[in-house]
């Protein structure tokens, strides 16, 4: 394991450019995982990382590097670590790993999750992340939306990006127009109730941003609903919304089974 002490080393800037760069990231295909747990996950579905970046001092430091001894290594001061971490309180692990090539053919997936510019990391990952535990098997995203393989919008996703077929820059009228399922389209104020919509065999969920909400022309392609919301609240976040609804797809299908 190299030990690196300074901030112009060409290793070290390497992975900053990665922690603070969209284009590096999108032009070198990788991103950097932050922490044990996503490590894990990633190499769970047998993705290896191509490079450990460790703290100075940390406990799972030799454990990983016994782990992956064939995966180069580098140690840190606190002081440049910090830098490559997106939260207040770093882990004291990050990896490199290259971005998973998923397939992008439009209208593909059978329970699928559109997403029309959402731009906070936080709701995209928290989005993900319910996207997974429900089973969802591909998502598609707008040019508009965050990048989904950001270290911000990956510790967000905690795993679930692992999980799932992520498509992005996708033009969602042409995706929705080839998709052969029914498309429900989240919109405050519609009639139809998602508590009666028949979330059976192939269909998608689509949401819009955080304070526009879903463009006209999308809701004008798909069959729009809303969430009942007997309380005293306008609206409910974006990636609670998608959470609500993405499980009670998960009720019904358990229901049909019973």
């Amino acid at each position: 394991m190299k030990a690196i002490t300074s901030r112009d080393n060409a290793r070290y800037r390497s992975v900053l450019a990665l922690a603070e760069n969209r284009q590096t990231r999108r032009e070198s295909g990788r991103t950097l995982l932050d922490g044990e747990h996503l490590l894990g996950e990633a190499l769970a579905v047998g993705l290896v990382p191509d490079l450990l970046v460790f703290s100075e001092s940390v406990p799972a430091m030799l454990t990983w590097h016994d782990r992956l001894p064939a995966v180069p290594a580098i140690q840190l001061p606190a002081s440049l670590f910090r830098r490559l971490s997106p939260v207040a309180t770093p882990s004291g692990i990050v990896s490199v790993l290259e971005i998973p090539r998923r397939h992008s053919n439009k209208g593909q997936g059978d329970f699928v999750l559109m997403l029309e510019e959402i731009q906070d990391p936080g709701n995209l990952g928290g989005l993900l992340r319910s996207a997974a535990a429900a089973g969802v098997d591909t998502v598609y995203l707008s040019g508009g939306c965050a990048e989904a393989w950001s270290p911000k919008v990956l510790r967000g996703g905690q795993g679930g990006h692992f999980k799932l077929n992520i498509v992005e820059g996708v033009e969602l009228a042409e995706t929705i127009q080839a998709f052969s399922g029914s498309v429900y389209a989240a919109k405050l104020g519609e009639s139809r109730s998602l508590y009666r919509l028949p979330l059976h065999g192939r269909f998608a969920f689509l949401f819009g941003n955080e304070g526009a909400g879903l463009s006209e022309r999308l809701v004008a392609l798909a069959e729009p609903f809303s969430i009942p919301m007997p309380g005293q609240v306008e609206s409910l976040n974006v990636a609670a919304a998608a959470a609500v609804c993405l499980f009670e797809s998960v009720r019904q299908r358990a229901s049909s089974q019973v």
